[in-house]
């Protein structure tokens, strides 16, 4: 799906509402949303389209105008649906009559009817899509297709119902169900991999009628009727499954039952249950964001660091999906050096790294100080600390010169360490939301994670930020010099490095930020010097900074 189609009341040349662009969008077009609550209910029949949020998820809400009709109705369509919002009424919230659907980040509600309806033979996948206040949460008949790291809670009868079908069901949540978790029936041969089923009014997982589905690596638990019940019509396995505060037996196979029952401790403590995951990782942002990462001067142990960190996170969710255990983690670190060295710069790359990698939905960095955090009387410190968390949710905060917030640092009268704390409540409130960042030189950080017990346990990764050589220095002002359309001689480039050499070691050395100083000096100084000549310079004299500049500008 290539064309793109614009559903928006502002847009000029945009459609004012989806069913429009429906109609007159051609096959295979993608139809973006302006943000925004949609009053319509959509049909698409023997056509190919795909349905998204154009600012993302939650940002389009698509109400069931006609509380008798699906809010989506898909006839042997090929239909793709991201990042909305659905709430439907007296019929299916999505109905799916053949065809195929993808939908992905999706949030959907209902009335008295399912949430997703899927039958006569359909395809479908299902991705990170949450459901609940519906009468049933997936009605999956006669149809085949996947459901990955999905969540249903809050049903009136039962969480998911298979009749008659093939599905996969992995790494989804189901709870909450007045009736049953999931309910299998009329010769339906489901897999049903590492999904948690909880808090239900009956049987956790029902199998009926001649069915044989594969349960592997699920917990049952806290169900009023036992946790995973067989007919003994059934067959199928169970492999590695628990259950833990059901009724007797947790697991009840009767006589004549063809089902097999295995346990191994090593797959007993696997993962279950839906990830609190922000989206799909995107593999070709996450090399190119990488690729970024390499091109920047210098920084070896910072980008050897930094693809660990990569690595870490894609093998945690390999491991995760395959019902695995994975170590808890949390992605606030600290970057510890001297100013200059490249740790904002870095800081934004990764949030963009956490979003591509789905962990985070959002790249953006709220960059604050003490200035952002600390108020001037009682209370008005833990309002403006609450206030720029808040603002960062869904990316990354990166707090520099942090340790400038503990007491080492400030005065006895000084609300730095109410910033502290009250970070510290807010990082475990929200810590699968964002990401916090704290910056400064590395003794003083040390002090900063002290100034409070619970800060340091907050941060389990710290990444050191070495000074740049002198070689490392002139390059990062040729770069800044190309950029901005100017040239260096090799003998300026020489005088460079002389010149860093003879500065680092000085307590107050910007690093990169002495780098930008000297250019913007140097520049000056050759206005001046142009200026003198009492011609219009020559593009190449235009371009070129000399020696005389460079002494000029460390002179001044």
């Amino acid at each position: 799906m290539t064309h793109t189609v614009q559903v928006s009341a502002a847009l000029p040349g945009a459609y004012p509402t989806i069913a429009d662009a429906i109609q007159n969008a051609p096959d295979g077009a993608t139809i973006m949303v302006a943000p925004g609550e949609y009053h319509e209910n959509l049909t698409v029949s023997g056509r190919q389209l795909g349905i998204a949020a154009s600012n993302g998820p939650g940002t389009v809400t698509v109400v069931a105008r006609n509380p008798g009709a699906p809010v989506i109705d898909c006839q042997r369509a090929t239909v793709e649906l991201a990042d909305l919002v659905l709430e439907g009424s007296d019929e299916p919230t999505v109905n799916v009559t053949g065809g195929s659907v993808t939908i992905r980040d999706c949030v959907l509600a209902a009335g008295p009817a399912a949430a997703i309806r899927i039958s006569s033979r359909a395809r479908f996948e299902l991705a990170r899509c949450k459901v609940s206040r519906a009468h049933v949460g997936l009605y999956l008949d006669n149809c085949a297709g996947t459901a990955v790291d999905c969540q249903v809670t809050d049903v009136v009868e039962d969480g998911v119902i298979i009749r008659s079908a093939d599905p996969v069901l992995r790494n989804c949540t189901i709870t909450d169900c007045g009736y049953r978790g999931i309910y299998v029936y009329e010769y339906s041969r489901p897999t049903i991999e590492n999904c948690e089923i909880a808090r239900v009014g009956e049987v956790g997982i029902a199998v009926a009628q001649q069915s044989s589905p594969t349960l592997r690596g699920c917990w049952v638990h806290d169900a009023r009727g036992v946790g995973i019940s067989l007919g003994a019509d059934c067959g199928g396995e169970l492999v590695d499954c628990r259950t833990e505060s059901t009724a007797s037996p947790g697991i009840l196979v009767p006589p004549g039952s063809r089902a097999e029952v295995t346990t191994s401790e090593r797959r007993r403590r696997g993962q279950v249950g839906a990830a609190e995951r922000a989206g799909a990782a995107d593999d070709g942002k996450v090399e190119r964001l990488l690729a970024e990462l390499d091109a920047l001067i210098g920084l070896p142990g910072v980008k050897r660091e930094v693809r660990a960190i990569v690595d870490e996170i894609q093998v945690n969710e390999w491991r995760r999906s395959g019902g695995l255990t994975v170590a808890p983690t949390t992605n606030h670190m600290v970057f510890a050096g001297a100013p200059g060295t490249g740790k904002t710069t870095v800081a934004r790359l990764f949030g963009q790294l956490l979003s591509a990698l789905g962990v985070l939905p959002q790249g953006t960095v709220k960059e604050v100080a003490r200035r952002d955090l600390v108020g001037q009387y009682l209370g008005h410190t833990a309002e403006k600390t609450t206030a720029a968390f808040e603002a960062a949710l869904g990316g990354v905060l990166f707090i520099d010169e942090a340790y400038t917030l503990s007491r080492s640092f400030g005065s006895g009268g000084d609300f730095g360490q109410e910033a502290i704390d009250t970070l510290v409540k807010l990082m475990e409130d929200h810590r699968h939301e964002v990401a916090v960042i704290v910056a400064g030189y590395t003794d003083e950080m040390q002090h900063f994670l002290d100034a409070n017990p619970g800060l340091a346990s907050r941060f389990n990764k710290t990444i050191e930020f070495e000074n740049y050589t002198a070689e490392e220095l002139a390059e990062i002002f040729n770069s800044m010099a190309e950029s901005n359309e100017y040239a260096i001689t090799e003998e300026v480039r020489d005088g460079l490095i002389r010149y860093f050499a003879g500065r680092m070691h000085d307590r107050n050395f910007g690093n990169g930020r002495e780098a930008r100083k000297l250019f913007e000096g140097m520049r000056k100084a050759q206005a001046q010097r142009l200026r003198q000549l009492r011609r219009v310079p020559t593009p190449e004299e235009l371009q070129l900074l000399v020696v005389e500049d460079l002494i000029e500008a460390t002179q001044a």
